[in-house]
């Protein structure tokens, strides 16, 4: 393939060989070193590819061995330019399209963010713009340490950045705090600090595992929302086994309980299903095509319509020509319709509120709730069918907020004796 490339860029030509004995006009090549490609027999004759300075050497070799040659095909760059080379417009054309490429390629033209989980793209792209960094920009105006620098410091889940220019990319790579806790931002931002565990919910304890921190309640004891289940202050005593001081830690420990949790879920009698209209052989619809360029946009086409109810589906193709600047092609399509009033019968009621019961366990058992009763019922009313009813579930409990430092002389409640 590559020695292809570099022969049309040359410029070769083939060349059909007939006479009395053309094997010789194949030896004399050879011995003249006529480099010769892709030779075939045709009718008697030989056809073959050969360079167009070998072709000029031809000249004695053909007398030598009376043979005729005519010339098939003329290919290559050279002579590409040379069929064109009246057509002024199309060569400005080429140089101006070069001219622009070499231009546009001195802008970043996209902004790839890779290995985010806890902040979008969108979110950090908003960061990025209030800081000018946004696609149209140049590349030496982009300082790749101070959007390092920016992101940590705005951004305390995030522990390592890298920033580099790919073409006319900006390629950012991130790497967030896995450990951190994503629903509590003042632990995820101070991992030094001690915590205690508190109670996220109304349940009754069944199992709990310490392994930081002191324990504050036991085995089946029933707790409320915001009880503390875990202290982060570890006590300090003498040696007379007095309470001298406190050491924090953060706590850490694997504790569930059992609880229960309502559930609903309603659905009325009535529902509405799309009548799309109709022509003669296929669905009415509208499309519209558009070319998007940065802010630019280009449409061909009309979706607008006069009927109260449609759809509208938009497909989106983004092309990067030389990976230089983004191209987005879109199809906007919009296919109107009316709305019939049907009703369901209670066959498709309890199938649509028994699918719905099944797949909201599922995603409870994907979080790790082990459901242990069900009291679940489906209830007739006048114009809505309602499932209502209890569950009860043993999931795993309690949260982690920031310890409160205790005074050297507090003493807990197990700690006392005869109410002293």
């Amino acid at each position: 393939m590559f020695e292809q490339f570099i022969w049309y860029l040359k410029g070769y030509v083939r060349i059909r060989v007939s006479g009395y004995s053309p094997e010789r006009f194949l030896n004399a090549c050879r011995y003249k070193n006529i480099y010769i490609w892709d030779l075939k027999r045709v009718c008697g004759a030989y056809e073959m590819n050969l360079s167009v300075s070998g072709f000029r050497r031809l000249k004695e070799i053909i007398r030598k061995t009376g043979t005729k040659v005519c010339i098939i095909r003329r290919s290559g760059l050279p002579f590409l330019f040379h069929r064109y080379r009246k057509r002024h417009i199309l060569f400005s054309g080429f140089i101006l399209c070069i001219c622009l490429i070499l231009f546009m390629t001195r802008y970043i033209w996209g902004i790839d963010i890779r290995g985010n989980l806890s902040y979008t793209d969108d979110t950090l792209k908003k960061f990025l713009a209030s800081e000018q960094i946004k696609n149209g920009m140049k590349k030496t105006n982009v300082d790749c340490q101070k959007i390092v620098r920016d992101l940590r410091r705005t951004y305390d889940g995030i522990i390592w950045v890298s920033a580099s220019i790919d073409g006319c990319r900006l390629v950012i790579q991130i790497k967030e705090n896995e450990d951190g806790l994503a629903d509590n931002s003042i632990i995820s931002r101070i991992n030094d600090q001690s915590t205690d565990i508190i109670a996220d919910t109304d349940c009754t304890i069944t199992s709990i595992t310490t392994r930081t921190g002191i324990a504050q309640v036991k085995k089946g004891v029933q707790v409320k929302k915001g009880d503390l289940l875990v202290s982060g202050q570890i006590p300090i005593c003498n040696d007379a086994k007095e309470i001298t001081g406190y050491s924090p830690c953060r706590s850490d420990a694997d504790i569930s309980g059992e609880t229960c949790i309502p559930y609903q879920k309603t659905l009325s009698k009535n529902y509405f299903e799309k009548e799309y209209y109709k022509s003669r052989y296929h669905f009415i619809q509208k499309k519209e095509y558009a070319v998007r360029a940065g802010r630019y946009m280009i449409r061909i086409g009309s979706v607008k319509n006069t009927y109260p109810y449609f759809e509208k589906h938009v497909f989106q193709w983004q092309f990067r020509p030389l990976n230089i600047f983004p191209l987005t092609f879109e199809e906007i399509t919009v296919t109107p319709y009316r709305k019939r009033q049907k009703n369901y019968t209670k066959t498709q009621i309890r199938k649509i509120l028994s699918g719905d019961f099944q797949n909201y366990c599922k995603e409870m058992k994907k979080k790790g709730v082990e459901i242990i009763q069900n009291d679940v019922k489906i209830y007739t009313g006048s114009e809505t069918y309602s499932a209502k009813g209890t569950l009860k579930v043993r999931c795993s409990v309690g949260k982690q907020v920031p310890s409160t430092p205790l005074p050297p002389d507090y003493i807990a409640e197990d700690d006392t004796k005869n109410g002293d």
